[in-house]
């Protein structure tokens, strides 16, 4: 077990789930104050002999959460049809690499501001994974594509 200043040095002071900052000096009880999350349950972890990954969290975002799995969310200032869920996709591109289709969007535009997001936002939720964005073009739409 970490303590919250290791984790929250490991990961920016950003809450892992809602990707904004996290205040190491608030108020232990408010609920923008750091706490203490395990990336996965600990069912999953003991069924698939993984670490829980202990991430920074705010304590609304991992009460809200509960023992669930995370679900980091996509942006609503981006328009994007059909999103994978990034989490699961991570994990499998961080295993197995190769590429990911995560979202289809109605303009090249679109596509590439997804991209961009996506890069960034993982760049922080996996640090150690180096993905880079694709964008194919194809029936009208624009296949937003992870690789690594």
């Amino acid at each position: 077990m970490s303590t919250i200043d290791e984790v929250g040095e490991t990961d920016g002071w950003r809450c892992w789930l809602c990707d904004e900052p996290v205040d190491p000096d608030i108020d232990p009880r408010d609920p923008r104050s750091a706490s203490i999350d395990q990336r996965v349950t600990k069912k999953k972890a003991k069924k698939k002999s993984i670490d829980l990954g202990e991430r920074l969290a705010h304590r609304d975002c991992n009460t809200g959460k509960g023992n669930n799995d995370a679900v980091v969310p996509w942006p609503d200032d981006l328009f994007v049809v059909d999103p994978a869920v990034i989490i699961t996709s991570v994990e499998r591109l961080s295993k197995k690499g190769g590429r990911e289709a995560m979202a289809r969007c109605p303009t090249q535009a679109d596509a590439d501001a997804a991209g961009e997001w996506l890069v960034d936002r993982i760049s922080r939720l996996e640090p150690g994974l180096d993905l880079h964005a694709m964008v194919e073009p194809g029936g009208g739409q624009y296949l937003v594509i992870l690789s690594t």
